[in-house]
């Protein structure tokens, strides 16, 4: 595989077997042998064929499937279908970077904008503005982008790029409404209605007026430059009265990261490798949070490889200067809400980051208490990815948010900002709730690598109000 790129063994077996059988795999409720099952005995291979026999009701009547399975996979292939022609923000912004510089190659004055530069979790149209006045519309520079004349206008191209699904939109916009144009593109529709205290809304203060820059044109309204990631008509404009952009989370004042993995469980670095990555960043600290014993998949930590780390991780701090390695756990939470491992493991440690992992189909109710249960346990620091989504491929558990936020403030719990593109949760429309309870916020990357440490540079001052602390005791402290 090294030498040529491939395999003749796998190459032979991809032509055997039919393509729409990969596509299977994506859909929840169903594995490997019942995937097998479906094609080889009921010649059910494509993704299709099988929404049709399903809402035949044929497929609950097969050995082994049932009106359950039957159910979870239409509900599963309904999510699929909404999320085809989606990126997630991480596979977006690549995108867009290649395309950008694909068109400036023609136009010299092009941007990004749109979902994009809102920051939006998932992206279904990458959006650009082209500086260009006078007559003529937009003419793309390579054939690799596939217009779609039918959605075209004079002054908008639409189509795509590539063999890539999503939609791509490139706009004119000329000297004298670029401003305009660039407020109305990153700005949500909710955003545009807001009202200034003499009953103007934003879309009318900026229709029909030149400005030099958006910090104008929010001078203009009012009120302070909100940042493209808060338009959302929600409370920026309260928040901006009472807060500068300086005031948001960035990555330069960040201290350091404690969700972590490394060669212990499923990571690809060691711990020095990890630990090391973060102090030439800059970090204080580096918290390492490998899995626990439950999560055998993740080659989670039994207690003699605990006991393992955190002799290596003594070793390596008695090395390091103006920087420290905490000793965390992600440990699984079960069932029935307990955290793994017995107490005398348990408090061996810094902190422990509680998450989700496995039996992902409680309903409300039970997922809701399975959570407080581990909130209200003493050993909880953290509550890690509360939904447990992976998104455009899986939804998050159903839950009680507002019962949940409230256990993490009378327990003085923090919650955990995932910054994992895959993730992104707590989801940002309850972060706010979160900061209102008085419940601490943990923007960490879920790093399984050096790189991954990065994540949390693109997030960290993402679609919620997070704003610099100001004192720095950890409500944590008295726990852990």
């Amino acid at each position: 595989i090294v030498d040529t790129g491939t395999l003749k063994e796998l190459q032979e077996l991809l032509e055997i077997a039919p393509e729409g059988v990969f596509e299977m795999y994506k859909v929840k409720g169903i594995g490997v042998k019942k995937i097998k099952f479906l094609s080889k005995e009921i010649g059910i291979d494509n993704l299709n064929d099988l929404k049709i026999a399903c809402e035949n009701g044929k497929v609950a009547q097969l050995k082994g499937f049932g009106e359950k399975t039957q159910t979870a996979i239409l509900e599963s292939l309904q999510f699929l279908q909404e999320q085809e022609g989606k990126l997630r923000i991480n596979k977006a912004e690549e995108l867009s970077e290649i395309i950008l510089s694909t068109l400036k190659s023609m136009y010299p004055e092009v941007e990004a904008a749109g979902q994009v530069v809102r920051k939006c979790q998932e992206v279904d149209t990458l959006s650009f503005l082209v500086k260009k006045d006078g007559f003529g519309g937009i003419i793309p520079p390579t054939d690799l982008f596939i217009q779609d004349l039918q959605a075209s206008s004079p002054n908008v191209w639409r189509g795509y790029f590539g063999d890539f699904k999503i939609s791509v939109e490139i706009e004119k916009a000329g000297t004298k409404d670029w401003i305009f144009k660039k407020l109305i593109k990153n700005s949500s529709e909710n955003h545009l209605k807001l009202i200034n205290p003499n009953g103007d809304s934003l879309l009318k203060i900026i229709s029909g007026n030149f400005f030099q820059s958006e910090e104008e044109a929010y001078q203009a309204f009012g009120c302070n430059f909100i940042i493209p990631e808060m338009r959302e008509g929600l409370n920026e404009l309260e928040w901006s009265n009472l807060n500068r952009v300086e005031d948001l989370i960035t990555w330069e004042k960040l201290r350091g990261t404690i969700h972590n993995h490394s060669k212990y469980s499923d990571g690809n670095h060691s711990l020095q490798q990890m630990a090391d990555f973060c102090k030439s960043l800059g970090f204080e600290y580096f918290g390492i949070a490998d899995h626990s014993q439950t999560a055998q998949y993740a080659s989670g930590l039994r207690p003699e490889i605990v006991l393992k780390q955190h002799s290596e991780i003594d070793q390596l701090n008695a090395q390091y200067q103006n920087f420290t390695i905490l000793k965390g756990i992600e440990s699984d939470i079960l069932p029935n809400g307990e955290l793994d491992y017995e107490s005398e493991i348990l408090k061996t440690f810094d902190y422990i980051v509680a998450s989700v992992h496995s039996v992902l189909n409680m309903d409300k109710e039970k997922a809701t208490q399975r959570l407080i249960k581990a909130i209200e346990n003493p050993y909880t620091s953290v509550l890690g990815h509360l939904s447990g989504r992976l998104l455009l491929s899986r939804k998050g558990y159903p839950l009680d948010y507002p019962k949940i936020i409230d256990a993490c403030a009378a327990n003085k719990v923090v919650m955990e900002l995932n910054a994992s593109p895959y993730r992104l949760d707590i989801d940002w429309r309850w972060i706010d709730r979160c900061l209102e309870k008085g419940v601490w916020i943990s923007i960490n990357p879920d790093a399984h690598e050096m790189k991954g440490i990065y994540e949390i540079r693109s997030f960290c001052s993402p679609k919620g109000r997070l704003i610099s602390p100001k004192h720095s005791e950890c409500p944590t402290s008295g726990k852990s």
